[in-house]
């Protein structure tokens, strides 16, 4: 029987900024766009600009366990506010800036959160006015010998790593989103159990192509403080091969689609990767197959917000096995449902109804149940067969949709494919399709299906793909779902 646990742990630390400040304070830190073209921050420079900005949020009234509302693009300033927000030990809150000012509104009243500050193209979208901070002025960024020797004897900030450091809202299946709470000793065992499979040393350089309000980006700037790594943000209006090009990478995340489309259009820009982590779904093999002569190591992984990004890791593989649990975490399967534990494990839901408390729904073990669908090979690697409240019923036959999209995806031409029930007064739901990428007669793919699966699975109907931006590595279904049920005017039932 499940139940809710009260989340009492603590433990001083210090932060891992000012930490690499100290002992590599001349290591490029942070590349960001300035002035058209990109200008590097070192760590000392960066570990001064967020002492800075925690002094100007504590004479602004911040204090320890208030919550700050942060809306803007993955920007400079969003992670000096972080950083910040970790020395006051305030909760830093990244939004979507794509949210509107009404839903901020409600998040705000419902979660409680005391202060704001948004970007400057978006401060119509705050409920009420949001923080003046000088976080974006270039100030003292000319570092000397004297400088970076003196950012040896600082001594770094001690704080508490297990007290609720950030609130990453999850996609959530039906209605409004959870708010994850995680501590930086969550963050601090993600990035290390990172490393173990995707090694991140002093002098790499990860794009920060993921938002800050998805745990996949919070994770790029985690572990790249930690290892003393540079973080690199995008630039304004460049798309991502003219991004390549600017600037050289070391590690990469990307879905797919992304990928399909440079090797199409730019693969050189891909050469000199120490590492590319794909997410999004399953990777297609002759995908794979094209990275193989460039020597770029691949990877893919499964993850989760609530257990702090990465939970398995493998090199890509036409088998679609995740690997096996990071150091960290723990993983098991029961009843063909995943369930986690570990050191990663997030601190549980902050309450909507009290929104000081936070809760986590384990079992008596400690386990955490994902509601995603997986099996174990023999060799002990995860194989994920979908989300439990993905499927559907059909006819009274059980409808699994990513087997379907799946197969669907391995059809020359198809990028993306998600499959979806839609009412039917005969059989309940039916079986459909949204296809990304150049789509065959539905003739031809019900014959080519049918050669792999039972005619019941089969889609219906097939729609096009609509006009949406994917933020994260994870396809948002439920927007893709609806913005085609609107155009085309289904019913779609509502998970429950």
């Amino acid at each position: 029987m499940k139940h809710s646990k009260e989340i009492g742990q603590e433990s001083i630390d210090t932060s891992p900024l000012h930490l690499m400040a100290t002992q590599a304070p001349a290591q490029v830190a942070l590349h960001h766009w300035h002035d058209g073209g990109y200008r590097a921050i070192d760590y000392a420079q960066l570990s001064q600009r967020v002492r800075q900005c925690a002094r100007q949020l504590h004479d602004l009234g911040l204090t320890s366990g208030d919550k700050l509302a942060c809306v803007d693009q993955n920007s400079l300033a969003l992670v000096i506010l972080y950083w910040a927000c970790i020395d006051l030990g305030a909760i830093f809150c990244p939004l979507n800036p794509r949210f509107p000012r009404a839903q901020i509104a409600r998040l705000a009243e419902r979660y409680d959160f005391n202060y704001f500050w948004a970007g400057e193209a978006y401060q119509d979208s705050l409920p009420e006015p949001g923080l003046t901070l000088a976080l974006d002025a270039e100030v003292s960024l000319t570092t000397t010998r004297d400088s970076q020797v003196e950012a040896t004897k600082v001594e770094a900030i001690r704080i508490d790593t297990a007290r609720p450091c950030n609130i990453i809202l999850t996609s959530g299946s039906s209605g409004m989103p959870k708010a994850a709470v995680h501590c930086l000793n969550n963050h601090i065992a993600s990035a290390l159990g990172s490393t173990q499979k995707i090694p991140l040393h002093r002098g790499d350089n990860w794009l920060l192509s993921l938002p800050l309000f998805h745990i996949g980006g919070l994770a790029i700037v985690n572990r790249c403080a930690l290892a003393g790594a540079a973080l690199t943000l995008p630039a304004p209006r460049l798309s991502l091969a003219e991004q390549l090009k600017t600037i050289p990478l070391t590690h990469l995340s990307l879905v797919a689609t992304q990928l399909v489309r440079l090797l199409n259009d730019a693969p050189e820009t891909l050469k000199g990767l120490k590492a590319l982590l794909l997410g999004g779904g399953a990777i297609d093999e002759r995908l794979i197959e094209r990275l193989v002569p460039m020597g770029i190591p691949a990877f893919t992984s499964y993850g989760m917000t609530e257990m702090s990004s990465q939970i398995t890791t493998a090199r890509a593989n036409a088998q679609g096995s995740c690997g096996m649990p990071l150091p960290g975490r723990q993983l098991k399967i029961v009843d063909e449902v995943i369930y986690v534990r570990g050191e990663t494990l997030f601190l549980g839901y902050l309450s909507d109804k009290s929104p000081h408390d936070i809760t986590r729904p384990l079992d008596e073990d400690d386990w955490f149940c994902t509601q995603d669908r997986g099996r174990l090979t023999p060799e002990g690697e995860l194989l994920i067969l979908g989300r439990t409240d993905n499927m559907f019923i059909c006819g009274g036959e059980n409808i699994q949709p990513e087997e379907i999209e799946a197969l669907l995806r391995s059809y020359p031409g198809i990028e993306e494919a998600l499959v979806f029930g839609v009412p039917d007064e005969e059989f309940g739901l039916l079986p459909a399709a949204i296809i990304k990428g150049e789509v065959a007669s539905p003739e031809v793919l019900d014959e080519f299906l049918c050669q792999t699966i039972a005619r019941f699975k089969r889609p219906r109907r097939y729609f096009t793909w609509p006009e949406l931006e994917q933020t994260g590595l994870k396809l948002a279904r439920k927007q893709v779902i609806q913005a085609v049920a609107k155009q085309h005017k289904l019913a779609i039932k509502k998970p429950a």
